[in-house]
C-alpha cells in the first residue's frame, strides 16, 4: 500500500469515527470535563418515585436524594373556609357598577392557605481517602439507558463510578471501581435538613425521619414548620455496601469500605405516604419494612442482573421515539461547551435533539407514580424552602409539564397526571361549594399539592387576586383527559373514570357562568392568571368579568365533554346544555391593534410583555382557534405573540415555541426554540458578565430562573408539534418544519385518533410516511394541499409515498 492511500484511508477512518461519536454523544449524552459545583451543573437520575442529584465530585461525591411522596403537612381540610362563597354575590355587584377597585379588594375574601411543599430527603455523600488532583475526568449521563458514569484518574490509578435509579427494583445503585486491586478507600455518610436521626445497624446505615407539618407560610420567606407527635410523613433511607474485596467498617453515622478494588452502593428509600386522603402519620404505609425489603430484594441480586433489569425496563419507553435532523458540522464538545458555542448562533442540530430527547428523558424518570405527578421541579430539589414550594402550579405549570406526554409516545406517565385530577375532584367538591357556591361538579384553583388542595390560595385574603384567585384548572386539566383517549383510543378509561371527571369539571363551569349585560354567559369574578390590566384612570387591577382566558378554558371543557358524550352515547340531556350554553359564550374580541383581547373590554395590559399568554389557550394547548378554522381568530394571536415579544421566561418560551408551531410558523418557532436553549449561569454562580433569564443551565435544566422543570417539557412537545399536528379526523405533516430542519427523520410520533407516525422527509417534503393503527380507525393525512384518506385495522401500517 503506497503512503497516498495509507494516508487517504487514514483520514476517512478518522473522519468517520468523529461523526459517528458525534452522532453517538450529541444525541443521548450529556458530559462534562469537571465535576458540578451547582446544583443546575449536576446530573439527574430518578425512576419515577426516588431521585438522585449526582455532583460527581473526585475526592468528595454529592448526591442528593428525593422521594416524590415526601411532602410537608397532611389531608387538607376542604372546608376550611365554609361561608367563602358568601362574599361573590358582592363582588358580582361591585363589577357590574364597574367599580373594579372595590371588586378588587373583595376578591381577597375568597382565598384560602397556600400549598404545602415538596422536601428534600437527605443528602449522601462519599467521601475517598485518597486526596490528590484528579486528571483525565469524565462525567456523563447517557440518555439512551438512564446511566450516569464517572471517571478519573489519581496517583495513576483509574477510578470510575456508575450510578442508576432501577424501577423494577426500587433502588438506587453506584457501583465503585479502581483499576489496581485495593486502591479502593471510602466512607459513606448520610445527612437531612429534616428533622432526622442517622445510625449504623448490622452494616446497614440509616435515617429516619418526619416531614413537617407546614404552617401556611408564603412563598417568599423561609417556611415556618411545626413538628408534632403523630404529624407529618415518615421518611427512611438505608444504605448498604457490597464488595468484592477489602474490609467494611462503620461509626456510629457512617459506613467504610478499605483496601477494595470494586464495590457497590445500595440505596433504598421510602415514606410513609398513603394516599391524599390518609394521615401519613396514623395511617401511613410501614417504610421502614418497604425499604428494607426493597434493599434485601435487590442485593440478593448480582448486579449486571439488575442493571440488565432497569436499562430494559427504561428502554421500553425512551425507544419508542426516534429523531434525527440530518447531517451536522457541530464539533464533538462538553454540554456546557456546546450550549454557550450554540448560543453564539452556531449549528448543533444534535444538541437540539438532545434538548428533545432530554424532556422525554425527565419524564419517564419523574412520572411514574400514580397520583403523584412530576411538580415544578420534576423530582428533584435540594431545598428545605423551594422556589415556590415546588407545588403543582396548575395556571400553566403542572399541564405544560404534561403536553408531551401523549405525542411523544409516553403515556403511561400521564397516568401520574390523569390520576391526580381523580383525586382534586373529591377535594374540588367541597371547593366548589364552599368558595364559589357551585353545587355541582368541582374544581382546583391556582395550587395544589400531594394532598390535592383546591381552594383558591392567597393566605386568607394576604396575598394579591391576580394569581391567588383563579378557579379555572378543573376546567384546563380536564382536557388532558380527552387528550388521553384521542391518542389511545382507550374507551374503557374513558367510561369508567375520564367522562365522570370531565362532567364533574363541566357542570362546576355552568353553574359558575352568569349573564353579562347583552345576555352572553362570561365569569364573574374573573382573572387571567398572573396579569393585570391598566384603566384610563390609572388603576392597576386583576379582578374584572368575563376574562377571555376564563372562557377559552371552558369552550375547550364543554367541547371536549360534548365529544367524550357522544363517543360514550350517554348524557343526551346535558350533553344540550352544554351546546346550549357554549353557543351563548361571550365570544372572542379583536383589540384596536389587532390582538385578541386578554380582557372583556380593550383595556391596556400593565405589562405588554408578560410571560402569560392564557388568552390565547384555544390555539394552544386546546385547538379551537386555528389557521384554518378560524383565521381571524389566529391572526389576532399572531399579533398578540408580536406585542408580546420572543424575550420570556423558560417555561414560557415554551408554551410560545407551541403557539407559533399551531400557527404554522416553524422559522419563528424554531427561533425561540434555539432561545431556550440560551446559557444560563447556574443560580449563584459569580461571573463578570452573568448571563441571566431564560434559558437552559449547563446540565440542559430550564431556567426561569430559577430551576423549573415546565420549559423542557414543553420544549420538547414542541419539536412534536412542529413535525407533526392532529386531531380526532387529520394528522397534518411537517406543519412548523423550519429551514434549518430541511432533513430528516422520526420515528415513534404519535398522533390522534390512535395512530403512530415514521416519517422522513427532504428539501422540507416528506419522501416516506408509515402510518400505524393502534386500534384501527380511519384519518386523513394532509401534506400542504395534499390530502389522503386511509382506513387502517387494528396494529395495521401502511407506507404512503408523497
Amino acid at each position: 500500500m503506497n503512503s497516498k492511500l495509507i494516508k487517504k484511508t487514514f483520514l476517512i477512518l478518522l473522519f468517520t469515527s468523529f461523526y459517528t461519536n458525534i452522532s453517538a454523544q450529541s444525541k443521548n449524552v450529556l458530559w462534562y470535563k469537571q465535576p458540578a459545583e451547582f446544583f443546575e451543573e449536576s446530573l439527574v437520575l430518578g425512576n419515577g418515585k426516588m431521585g438522585a442529584t449526582v455532583f460527581g465530585g473526585a475526592n468528595s461525591d454529592k448526591i442528593y436524594l428525593n422521594d416524590i411522596t415526601l411532602w410537608s403537612g397532611e389531608p387538607v381540610n376542604a372546608n376550611m373556609s365554609p361561608d367563602a362563597y358568601k362574599n361573590i354575590p358582592a363582588i358580582r355587584e361591585a363589577l357590574k357598577n364597574e367599580n373594579y377597585k372595590l371588586a378588587e379588594e373583595l376578591n381577597k375574601k375568597v382565598q384560602g392557605k397556600n400549598s404545602e411543599s415538596y422536601a428534600p430527603l437527605g443528602t449522601l455523600e462519599i467521601n475517598n481517602s485518597e486526596k490528590g488532583k484528579a486528571i483525565n475526568y469524565h462525567r456523563e449521563l447517557d440518555l439512551s439507558n438512564a446511566i450516569s458514569k464517572v471517571s478519573y484518574e489519581m496517583a495513576g490509578i483509574k477510578y470510575t463510578r456508575e450510578y442508576f435509579v432501577s424501577a423494577p427494583d426500587q433502588i438506587m445503585i453506584i457501583k465503585l471501581t479502581a483499576d489496581q486491586k485495593g486502591a479502593l478507600n471510602f466512607d459513606v455518610n448520610l445527612k437531612s435538613l429534616l428533622k432526622s436521626n442517622v445510625e449504623v445497624r448490622n452494616n446497614i446505615l440509616v435515617l429516619t425521619g418526619s416531614a413537617p407539618i407546614h404552617e401556611n407560610a408564603g412563598y417568599t420567606v423561609l417556611p415556618k414548620y411545626l413538628d408534632i407527635k403523630e404529624r407529618g410523613t415518615r421518611f427512611t433511607t438505608l444504605i448498604q455496601i457490597k464488595k468484592t474485596d477489602g474490609k467494611i467498617t462503620s461509626s456510629r453515622e457512617s459506613l467504610s469500605l478499605k483496601d477494595a478494588t470494586e464495590a457497590t452502593i445500595y440505596v433504598s428509600v421510602a415514606t410513609s405516604f398513603n394516599g391524599f386522603d390518609k394521615n401519613p402519620a396514623t395511617e401511613g404505609l410501614d417504610e421502614v419494612s418497604i425499604a428494607l425489603q426493597n434493599l434485601n430484594k435487590a442485593y440478593a441480586k448480582p448486579f449486571d442482573k439488575v442493571k440488565e433489569s432497569h436499562i430494559a425496563d427504561y428502554q421500553k419507553f425512551f425507544n419508542r421515539v426516534n429523531l434525527d435532523l440530518g447531517k451536522t458540522t457541530a464539533p464533538d464538545l462538553p454540554t456546557d461547551e456546546r450550549l454557550l458555542r450554540y448560543a453564539d448562533g452556531k449549528e448543533d442540530k444534535n444538541l437540539e435533539i438532545l434538548y428533545f430527547n432530554f424532556g422525554r428523558y425527565l419524564l419517564i424518570s419523574s412520572s411514574r407514580t400514580l397520583g403523584v405527578p412530576a411538580n415544578l421541579q420534576g423530582l428533584w430539589n435540594p431545598h428545605l424552602s423551594p422556589p415556590w414550594s415546588s407545588n403543582y402550579t396548575m395556571n400553566i405549570n403542572l399541564e405544560e409539564n404534561y403536553w408531551l406526554a401523549e405525542n411523544t409516545n409516553l403515556s403511561e406517565m400521564h397516568s401520574s397526571l390523569l390520576s391526580f385530577i381523580k383525586n382534586l375532584s373529591v377535594t374540588g367538591k367541597v371547593t366548589a361549594k364552599t368558595f364559589y357556591g357551585v353545587n355541582k361538579g368541582w374544581t382546583a384553583a391556582h395550587n395544589s399539592d400531594i394532598w390535592a388542595m383546591t381552594n383558591p390560595v392567597g393566605q386568607f385574603g394576604k396575598e394579591d387576586p391576580m394569581w391567588a384567585c383563579w378557579p379555572m384548572a378543573g376546567a384546563w386539566l380536564s382536557t388532558h383527559i380527552w387528550e388521553h383517549y384521542t391518542f389511545t383510543q382507550d374507551l374503557a378509561y374513558l367510561k369508567k373514570e375520564g367522562y365522570p371527571l370531565m362532567k364533574g369539571a363541566a357542570e362546576f363551569c355552568l353553574g359558575w357562568l352568569v349573564p353579562d349585560k347583552n345576555g352572553n354567559l362570561i365569569t364573574s369574578p374573573s382573572t387571567s392568571p398572573e396579569n393585570q390590566y391598566k384603566l384610563a384612570d390609572g388603576f392597576v387591577g386583576a379582578t374584572l368579568y368575563g376574562g377571555t382566558a376564563d372562557l377559552a378554558m371552558i369552550r375547550e371543557c364543554f367541547d371536549k365533554t360534548i365529544k367524550a358524550s357522544k363517543v360514550l352515547n350517554t348524557d343526551a340531556d346535558f350533553r344540550t346544555k352544554l351546546e346550549t350554553a357554549l353557543a351563548k359564550l361571550y365570544p372572542y374580541q379583536i383589540g384596536k391593534k389587532g390582538n385578541l383581547q386578554e380582557w372583556y373590554f380593550d383595556w391596556d395590559d400593565n405589562d405588554p410583555k408578560h410571560r402569560h399568554q392564557s388568552q390565547l389557550f384555544g390555539l394552544f394547548p386546546g385547538d379551537h382557534i386555528t389557521p384554518l378554522k378560524t383565521p381571524d381568530l389566529a391572526e389576532a394571536s399572531r399579533k398578540t405573540l408580536e406585542i408580546k415579544g420572543d424575550e420570556t421566561t423558560g417555561w414560557s418560551k415554551g408554551w410560545r415555541i407551541n403557539l407559533w408551531a399551531r400557527l404554522w410558523d416553524g422559522n419563528r418557532a424554531y427561533k425561540m426554540y434555539r432561545e431556550l436553549l440560551r446559557y444560563v449561569d447556574p443560580d449563584g454562580k459569580k461571573t463578570e458578565k452573568p448571563r441571566r433569564g431564560g434559558g437552559t443551565y449547563p446540565n440542559l435544566f430550564d431556567a426561569h430562573p430559577p430551576f423549573q422543570i415546565d420549559g423542557n417539557f414543553g420544549g420538547a412537545a414542541a419539536v412534536a408539534e412542529m413535525l407533526v399536528q392532529s386531531d380526532e379526523n387529520e394528522i397534518r405533516l411537517l406543519p412548523a418544519l423550519p429551514d434549518a430542519w430541511d432533513e430528516g427523520s422520526v420515528s415513534g410520533i404519535c398522533a390522534r385518533g390512535g395512530f403512530e407516525i415514521e416519517m422522513t422527509w427532504n428539501n422540507k417534503k416528506p419522501e416516506k410516511v408509515i402510518v400505524s393503527s393502534k386500534n384501527g380507525g380511519k384519518t386523513t393525512l394532509i401534506f400542504g394541499d395534499k390530502k389522503q384518506e386511509i382506513v387502517l385495522k387494528k396494529g395495521e401500517s401502511l407506507e404512503i409515498k408523497f
